[in-house]
């Protein structure tokens, strides 16, 4: 029996839930859409194209548990079954490369620099935003607007239980509703922060396995053996709290889109998201986290200089990350805020744009930029970023050419602070 083919872009109700770490959205999604849209490092569901057996599982990296899946899809077929529990997903996180998905634009940009420095190509995304959202309706209740089928979801947590849905013979039961816990544009550190929380507390679930699962040991691992994405997520964690920081107190986990991250933030003056400066630190050093991340725990455990000749990145600041520079790289990183507040955010009205997400991704594309030659000259200081961004100082970033919150603003401001500073890349 065939079930009804899920449409996009697929839309249903959320429930917000404020918590700590980030505002996660509660929705009921059915199985089958969870999985077309939803991977893990482990597992991975594609279409058969049988009617009688939809979906068949295989493994992306690690050994997963067949036997598992067949317990959990014998349960699926009786007609008592049912999952109380939430699944965690992680969303707008490319499988690719472990980055978050970025606007239609910017991801042609960051694919045609990656075959420059030689890394791994991200995903085509065409002229369609991929990316996952949630609109406020005039009825005061929120939307999950799911744009596409490709898989955008990442699976924090529940993966065996909804992978046991490609084993069950009841094709009916890939309409049953399952529970999400979604977190939009979460951080994959953060991620493996998540699944470590909740599964170390299981005593036959080792926590070093949890970690690793997801390339982490966060509690054990010595500075020289953190992944490119771990180190940016411990400098962002220091921008948002070290004094001579423009962004303390301005780094929060939000959604990297401007409306949600307002409504998250109203009357607390202008946050930038979490993912943004981390990604913005992480493309400092490698072109592709997800590999650099798998690299370094196999086929053993090795530090990151170990690594250092597996595949050809031209990321700026590279070197400084295979040599432990890490002071090096933040106080590049903080310098150059510094100068950016002095010329950009000091002075900007409150409706700037470039106090927006493109905004700070383009001040971020410009230090990528600019960071090989200040690290070859040894040349960092705040009067050096000052003296370069100077020029570029009179731009009014208020007006309407710079007024589009989608990647093609990111694009306008990056390449209007070019023009002015006779920057050419």
């Amino acid at each position: 029996m065939n079930t009804p083919q899920i449409t996009f872009p697929y839309r249903t109700k959320a429930l917000r839930v404020r918590q700590e770490l980030s505002d996660c959205w509660v929705a009921a999604l059915p199985a089958k859409l969870l999985l077309d849209v939803c991977y893990s490092d482990r597992l991975q569901a594609n279409h058969t194209g049988d009617p009688l057996k939809p979906y068949v599982v295989g493994g992306i990296q690690r050994e997963f548990q067949e036997k598992r899946l067949q317990d959990i899809g014998r349960y699926i077929d009786r007609d008592d079954s049912a999952f109380p529990n939430s699944i965690i997903l992680a969303a707008n996180a490319r499988p690719v490369d472990g980055l978050n998905e970025d606007a239609p634009e910017d991801q042609a940009e960051e694919d045609v620099e990656s075959d420059l420095a030689g890394g791994a190509v991200g995903v085509a995304s065409g002229e369609i935003d991929r990316r996952w959202t949630i609109n406020l309706l005039e009825d005061g209740c929120h939307e999950l607007v799911i744009p596409t089928g490709d898989k955008l979801a990442a699976i924090v947590d529940g993966q065996h239980r909804l992978f046991g849905f490609a084993k069950a013979k009841e094709v009916e039961r890939l309409d049953m509703d399952m529970i999400c816990a979604i977190y939009l544009d979460l951080p994959k550190p953060f991620q493996a922060q998540i699944f470590a929380t909740i599964n170390s507390n299981q005593k036959r679930v080792d926590k070093s396995l949890t970690y690793e699962m997801f390339g982490y040991n966060i509690d054990d691992d010595e500075p020289s053996f953190w992944s490119p994405d771990k180190l940016a997520v411990f400098l962002t964690r220091r921008l948002g709290s070290d004094d001579k920081s423009p962004l303390k107190g301005r780094i929060v986990i939000a959604p990297k889109k401007d409306a949600e991250l307002a409504a998250l933030t109203t009357g607390t003056g202008w946050k930038v998201s979490t993912a943004v400066v981390v990604e913005g630190i992480a493309r400092l050093i490698t072109s592709n986290p997800k590999t650099d991340a798998n690299d370094l725990q196999t086929p053993r455990k090795v530090s990151r200089v170990e690594i250092r000749d597996r595949r050809k990145d031209r990321s700026p600041l590279r070197d400084a990350y295979f040599v432990g520079q890490d002071v090096v790289l933040y106080t590049m990183v903080l310098n150059y805020l510094i100068a950016c507040q002095e010329v950009f955010w000091a002075h900007a009205p409150n409706d700037s744009f470039i106090y927006k997400t493109v905004g700070v991704q383009a001040l971020f594309d410009i230090l990528r930029a600019l960071a090989a030659e200040a690290y070859k000259t040894k040349v960092i200081s705040v009067d050096h970023f000052r003296t370069i961004l100077k020029p570029a100082e009179g731009l009014d970033f208020t007006e309407d050419r710079f007024r589009n919150a989608s990647g093609s603003g990111r694009s306008i401001i990056r390449r209007a602070i070019e023009e002015r500073i006779s920057l050419t890349r």
